[in-house]
């Protein structure tokens, strides 16, 4: 199931077919209104208005259809955020793709819910969400090489230290809400994406 979902992951975002959409959005609805821990097969079937063994034939259990589901939601935030050409365009698409996470009504649920289990699937293994973010990364942070407006260096290897430092961001800012405004923490944020970036 990795393996298939890298693949869609790599640029092949009609993996899924209608079947499986049609459980992906059950499950999203479950996940937003009971969190992962209430994802039980026989009620994602139930709530899909299919059988058990028809969810069984695409995923072989609750967890993989979680990190399905949650790559589906990640490719389609990143569907509405194109490439970077340059730097200021690109500091202003991870504050876009950070403010898009954090208002997605997924995420946002898994984050004020259950935190760990965001970490968890998340941080803790790196999986074909993630892939699919340093894909969009890597292609923005190579684009603004060539436009000279971003420091030398591996595309792939600048774009994972853009990963961990969105990733941070964003579990980071609930804890710290008292202490920094949310204008104020935008500025500071595209200040260190735009300082980490330049020449």
């Amino acid at each position: 199931m990795e393996d298939r979902q890298l693949q869609i992951a790599a640029g092949h975002p009609d993996g899924w077919d209608a079947m499986q959409h049609r459980i992906l959005d059950a499950a999203e609805r479950l996940i937003a209104q009971r969190g992962v821990r209430g994802l039980a097969i026989a009620e994602l079937a139930r709530t899909a208005g299919i059988s058990r063994p028809t969810v069984y034939r695409s995923w072989a259990s609750a967890d993989e259809v979680v990190r399905s589901t949650l790559l589906r939601r990640m490719l389609h935030l990143l569907d509405g955020i194109p490439v970077a050409a340059d730097r200021p365009s690109l500091v202003t698409a991870v504050h876009e793709f950070t403010r898009a996470f954090q208002s997605d009504a997924l995420y946002a649920a898994l984050l004020e819910r259950e935190p760990e289990i965001f970490t968890r699937y998340t941080l803790h293994r790196f999986g074909a969400s993630q892939r699919a973010i340093l894909g969009w990364l890597s292609a923005s942070v190579s684009a603004a090489q060539t436009a000279g407006s971003v420091r030398h260096g591996d595309p792939a290897h600048i774009a994972v230290m853009l990963l961990v430092m969105t990733q941070s961001a964003i579990l980071s800012h609930g804890t710290v809400a008292d202490l920094i405004s949310d204008d104020a923490w935008d500025d500071q944020l595209r200040a260190a994406v735009d300082g980490m970036l330049r020449p």
